[in-house]
């Protein structure tokens, strides 16, 4: 990945039993792939990149790579009902299936994580072609999520073996996403804290950050949250689970709609929020709402900021600052029917935080979506 765009504290951490060189790509389980492709690069301004299906010879399944900066997302349907991608579909809707890191060797990162108490996915195997190999390996985390490690020092083709180039002649300009900034999965009752186990017992993942429903509540509603992050700081996967309150968290709808834990949202970074979220909402992407009263006070609490505070307000931009700095976030809507997946679109001005400030705000804009769905 590319140092230009990646924060100052991505730093090679040697002594890590786990090196992970950031999130290779996102593979998300959708009802028609096609679709969805086209979704992604009309909305988000993704490129095409490659494919794989029947003429590639894969056979009970079609996937679409698409690709925007270092940010790359698989999109992939099956061919036929009666098969794991099918009845993930059927069970969660359109969601996210494969979070993909990258590894020097994933033969070593297979063997690292099962002998820690990591659940098989896939045992290392290579996939060769005339570009060269790929070795892939993977274990099961929350849900039906997996991990996948992938290898790919010694390949130079389009992808990775079983893909051709995709060329379209439809190609929307980008709306300047970059890189993933780190993955939100949302678990059961009481069970953030096995999972953080999980992700330092397995991984050797350390627990950055925490929130509790002091932090994270609003009068309706509440959540428990913690930030684990790898040795170099390359992969953050904040990990949430509802708390008590007096109606249904926005953990409750996502796990009830979901049917189970899963990725509730995934956060990518941009170097220029205004102009991307700008153009994003031109292309149709809805945003929660946030209260003007929300601004009137902002500065107070986060201080002086590079921008201008009119446009963030009248984008609903959320503004907060940590000890090394600030950042700029917000919210989309769900990007399905089902109240399941949305993204984040951040930019970071020094903070390695996670806008903890922001969370009452956010909380009750997601309230206010949630009572108009009849879910709160």
């Amino acid at each position: 990945m590319s140092n230009s765009i990646l924060p100052e504290s991505f730093l090679k951490n040697e002594g890590d039993f786990l090196p992970l060189n950031g999130t290779d790509y996102i593979e998300f389980y959708v009802g028609n792939a096609k679709q969805a492709a086209h979704f992604y690069k009309t909305a988000f301004g993704f490129q095409s990149l490659a494919y794989a299906g029947p003429e590639t010879g894969v056979m009970d399944k079609v996937s679409y790579v698409i690709r925007q900066n270092k940010l790359t997302f698989v999109l992939t349907t099956p061919l036929r009902t009666n098969n794991a991608i099918a009845d993930h579909i059927y069970k969660h809707g359109d969601g996210v299936k494969v979070l993909a890191l990258m590894v020097d060797d994933a033969s070593e990162a297979w063997n690292q994580t099962t002998a820690r108490g990591g659940k098989t996915y896939m045992e290392p195997k290579k996939l060769e072609d005339d570009f060269g190999e790929v070795i892939l390996s993977g274990i099961h985390t929350y849900g039906d999520t997996v991990h996948i490690f992938v290898e790919r020092k010694n390949y130079n083709g389009i992808f990775m073996p079983g893909f051709r180039k995709w060329e379209s002649e439809y190609c929307p300009t980008s709306t300047g996403l970059l890189y993933v900034d780190h993955c939100v999965g949302n678990v059961g009752w009481n069970q953030m804290n096995p999972w953080v186990k999980f992700y330092e017992e397995v991984m050797g993942f350390k627990n950055i950050l925490s929130f509790d429903d002091n932090d994270i509540s609003t009068e309706y509603s509440a959540l428990m949250s913690k930030v684990m992050s790898n040795g170099n700081g390359f992969v953050k996967f904040p990990i949430n689970e509802p708390a008590e309150g007096k109606k249904k968290s926005q953990i409750e709808e996502f796990l009830e709609f979901y049917n189970g834990e899963g990725v509730q949202h995934v956060a990518i970074a941009t170097a220029n929020i205004i102009e991307t979220v700008t153009e994003l909402k031109k292309r149709g992407i809805e945003f929660l709402k946030i209260p003007a009263s929300y601004y009137e006070t902002v500065l107070e609490r986060v201080g002086k900021i590079d921008e201008d505070l009119a446009p963030l307000s009248d984008l609903g931009i959320l503004i907060d600052r940590d000890e090394e700095g600030y950042l700029l976030q917000i919210f989309s809507k769900p990007l399905e029917d089902r109240p399941t997946l949305f993204f984040e679109i951040i930019q970071r001005k020094g903070a390695k935080s996670f806008g903890k400030g922001n969370f009452k705000a956010l909380f009750e804009a997601l309230e206010r979506e949630q009572d108009l769905r009849g879910n709160l």
